[in-house]
């Protein structure tokens, strides 16, 4: 204690020789006796050893000498008690330093010990000195520890031992001695002045408030010294804190340091990173003093998954916004990574499109769990379980499951685990690796919630998945400038199975982002994406080797814009195997997507791979509103065929209906047919003929059908076969051959010459 918040009180007591109406012989209470006029008790003037002093005939058990003063005890201050005795005659006692415990109303306080180790007199004349020390704290030298209920104690002495010896007592001194405890820093805060034991099992919360009460209200720190602090109650450090010992709280305590919120001080609280990891996140979603837990640039290493709804406790639903920056998490291998695996026959019906019923053994299928089975498009998830009703919810529909069958539910285990919270919104993970060394998943989202924000992160080595969303807790999900790197580096393409992320509410933005080696980069469910700026590749070393889709697009209408990107050894992939019935019926065919200005690459590739496909997964469908402008494609060591195609495992397209649909601007390397709608074309007719004929077809993209001419025009002039001059105007009939990708220009008489004609595979709107 600063010496400065004593100074002005009066701790010694007056001298004997003063009067001994101060001086009582039982606890210095108002009312107690006093030893003035008492036949056992006398002044002496002189002594040899002690000058004056006071002479004390032992006629009881115990003798009790008490100042009746009010001796003030402060949280932070020590008193030592001393005095000097020497016995005279008679058979020799026992000393001792005593004292009488006050507190609020001069109440006594019970349960503090009030008297220190004796010390037994041995010979006449022999001056002991007899000490002790006091104080509120329980530190190392305090012999009589008080707590913070005490106010003001009565010291002096007890005589214990045999009765009828005389024994001589030199004045009783008091002094501040708490210099004795400082620190280096004195402005600190011990937690345990304020009553705190340390010994792991007294509750010494209340301890910790007084504390940090007593540093905010002087502008100091709170210390915990050494010791394990048990706290059985919500804890708030409204100053700063440093912890030499740890705490032990129940998960459903919250300890909110308020001035040191940061990874540092939670795990030095705790004695563990990975518990101060959790309990700094419990309280980033439990007080409004901070919206972010700052790691520090600090390594955490992850043993087991990190549920973070348990590590909260109290709450099912979070909507403020909460950042984790600035860290890393490093997985380290064990049993508590393995995923969960359960087969499980169940019944699918397309009335209820996103429900499994009837599911056997339902009660060990976890919340989270992939589905897989016949039918069961990519990335289907298991968002709730109803174990009374035998039910699961289904993150998508699936596209041919009706009728019953026995599905796979697999529960990948992640470093970062929301799946717990019924709904979780605007939550960022800023400038944070994490290093999942092919052990661990990385983030799984809540089942709902809106503003999931990962950015300048890196998603290290997943075992099986970066990102994933079991229902709508991606509605808006942006990740920017992360980058994604597998642990398949050194896998064949076909042979991946690691995903980076998927989603299946709207309006996800992945921007300026970088993904290595996965089986797929993204698959999207839902509407209204963009895709910015990203560079992701699936290559492997193979010669003539196998690509897979990179970005997979599951839905038909899906207002989604890919621009901008490096798109490198594999496809974009469009689906709609999140439709319970995929045929075209009366729902918006595929339509809505922008492909622009992206770069796609390709090396050492089979000729028939493919930068674009479309897979129908039932009949009727067709292009309405799509958009490939400006790209560029370029396939290195060996061509390909063409840049796009249809995927008819399921269907075809519906070449009749295809309206609105643009290709142009694209650039094409090492491509063997390039595409375009519409098709520019020259048509030199050497021949006079009433008919000539256009075959446009292995121009036009997606197998398009030749469905309208925008213009015909002559370069030159039309002659007959004499080189007379021809002014009538042609028609042109379109679908024609056999393949309908054909156009016939039909002149009145037979003709000659070149004209500039060109062809749409679709109908404007």
């Amino acid at each position: 204690m600063n010496k400065a918040i004593t100074d002005g009180l009066v701790f010694m007591p007056p001298a004997f020789a003063n009067g001994l109406d101060v001086w009582s012989s039982g606890d210095g209470v108002p009312g107690d006796p006093t030893y003035q006029g008492s036949p056992n008790a006398a002044l002496v003037p002189a002594d040899q050893d002690f000058a004056g002093c006071l002479e004390l005939v032992k006629t009881t058990s115990t003798v009790k000498l008490r100042h009746t003063g009010d001796t003030p005890i402060l949280p932070g201050c020590y008193l030592r008690v001393r005095a000097r005795v020497k016995a005279m005659s008679g058979n020799l006692p026992a000393v001792r330093i005593a004292g009488w415990a006050g507190g609020a109303g001069n109440a006594h306080v019970a349960g503090v010990v009030e008297t220190a180790p004796s010390v037994q007199l041995t010979a006449y004349g022999k001056v002991e000195t007899i000490e002790a020390i006091v104080g509120t704290g329980s530190r190392g030298g305090v012999d009589m520890a008080w707590g913070t209920a005490a106010l003001f104690g009565h010291f002096g002495i007890d005589l214990t031992g045999p009765n009828g010896g005389v024994v001589r007592i030199d004045d009783i001194e008091i002094e501040d001695v708490t210099s004795v405890f400082l620190r280096d820093l004195i402005d600190w805060v011990d937690v345990r002045d304020y009553g705190a034991k340390g010994d792991g099992v007294t509750n010494d919360a209340v301890a910790f408030e007084a504390a940090d009460a007593a540093a905010f209200a002087t502008g100091r720190r709170v210390l915990v010294s050494r010791g394990t602090y048990f706290l059985n109650a919500d804890v708030t450090f409204e100053a700063p804190a440093r912890f030499e010992g740890t705490v032990t709280m129940p998960v459903n305590r919250r300890l909110a340091l308020t001035r040191s919120f940061d990874l540092d001080t939670y795990a030095a609280a705790f004695g563990d990173e990975e518990l101060g990891f959790k309990k700094a996140f419990q309280a980033l979603l439990n007080f409004a003093d901070h919206e972010s837990l700052d790691l520090g640039g600090r390594r955490i290493e992850v043993t087991a998954p990190i549920d973070m709804q348990a590590a909260v406790d109290n709450k099912t639903t979070f909507a403020t916004r909460r950042v984790i920056r600035n860290g890393q998490f490093n997985v380290i291998d064990g049993p508590a990574w393995a995923p969960t695996v359960v087969t499980s026959q169940a019944s699918y019906s397309a009335a209820n499109e996103k429900v499994l019923s009837g599911v056997v053994n339902i009660a060990n299928v976890p919340v989270g769990s992939l589905v897989t089975g016949v039918g069961v498009g990519r990335e289907v998830y298991v968002t709730a379980v109803n174990v009374g009703a035998g039910t699961l919810t289904l993150s998508a529909p699936l596209y041919g499951a009706a009728g019953t069958q026995v599905y796979t539910f697999t529960r990948f285990k992640y470093v970062f685990d929301f799946s717990g919270f019924a709904s979780l919104a605007k939550f960022v993970i800023d400038d944070v690796e994490l290093q999942c060394n092919g052990v661990a998943s990385c983030i799984l989202l809540a089942p709902s919630g809106s503003i999931f924000h990962v950015r300048d992160c890196y998603i290290t080595r997943p075992k099986n998945r970066g990102i994933t969303s079991i229902g709508d807790g991606c509605q808006g999900m942006m990740i920017d400038r992360s980058t994604f790197q597998s642990d398949e580096s050194s896998t064949r393409s076909q042979d991946r199975i690691s995903i980076a992320l998927n989603a299946n509410a709207n309006d996800v933005k992945l921007r300026d982002n970088r993904a290595v080696h996965f089986r797929h980069f993204a698959v999207l469910g839902g509407s209204g994406n963009l895709i910015v700026g990203n560079h992701w590749f699936q290559g492997d070393n193979e010669v003539n080797g196998l690509r897979v889709a990179g970005l997979v697009i599951a839905g038909t209408d899906v207002k989604t814009t890919v621009t901008g990107n490096y798109i490198d050894n594999n496809t974009v992939e469009w689906t709609n195997e999140y439709e319970s019935d995929p045929a075209f019926a009366n729902q918006y065919s595929f339509g809505g997507l922008t492909i622009t200005g992206n770069t796609f690459t390709a090396n050492d590739v089979a000729p028939w791979f493919k930068f674009i496909a479309v897979k129908p997964y039932g009949p009727g469908h067709f292009l309405q509103g799509v958009n490939i402008s400006g790209n560029v494609f370029k396939a290195l060591n060996g061509a390909i065929d063409r840049v796009e195609t249809v995927d008819t495992t399921f269907a075809t397209l519906d070449n009749a209906r295809m309206r609105n649909v643009t290709v142009e601007a694209n650039s094409f390397t090492a491509v063997t047919q390039p595409i375009a709608n519409p098709v520019y074309a020259e048509v030199n007719q050497a021949t006079a003929a009433t008919v000539w004929t256009l075959s446009p077809g292995a121009y036009l993209p997606f197998g398009g059908w030749a469905r309208n001419v925008e213009s015909l025009v002559a370069e030159g002039m039309i002659t007959g076969p004499a080189n007379e001059r021809r002014s009538d105007m042609p028609y042109v009939e379109v679908q024609q051959g056999a393949a309908k990708q054909q156009v016939t220009v039909n002149w009145a008489q037979a003709s000659k010459g070149r004209i500039q004609i060109k062809v749409r595979m679709d109908n404007p709107d």
